[in-house]
């Protein structure tokens, strides 16, 4: 096993690695939707959320030498399913087909009180 480790994403918030590469895979611990330069959750609703969180998921793999193109799989973690057609429309313009499988499911609470988590395990070439 390999820890990624990157400045281009948040720092972990507890006792886990950003990712961890594990043979051909690398396991993306959960991104929430913190600016990486200040550590503080992004402004704006789901939609904005969605796309830090996507943003920092894509600093992540790339650090460990894959990229949202090679995603398998992804969990997507939401505070409320009330948010998961304006989730999915700023998740489809980061994917294209073939599509990773995906979950998708509403908790009761996220760090900081985020309205999302994205977690992915990816390919490296």
């Amino acid at each position: 096993m390999k820890n990624v480790v990157t400045d281009n994403a948040p720092k972990a918030i507890g006792p886990y690695s950003q990712a961890i590469i594990g043979g051909n895979f690398v396991f993306a611990s959960g991104q929430i939707p913190l600016d990486p330069s200040t550590g503080l959750v992004v402004s704006g609703g789901i939609k904005e959320q969605t796309q830090q969180a996507l943003m920092n998921a894509e600093a992540v793999l790339r650090a460990a030498g894959s990229g949202l193109d090679k995603v398998v799989k992804t969990t997507v973690f939401l505070s409320d399913m009330d948010n998961f057609a304006a989730m999915n429309e700023v998740y489809a313009r980061f994917f294209s087909e073939p599509f990773p499988a995906r979950s998708a499911v509403a908790v009761a609470r996220l760090p900081k009180d985020v309205l999302v988590e994205v977690e992915c395990i990816a390919l490296i070439p």
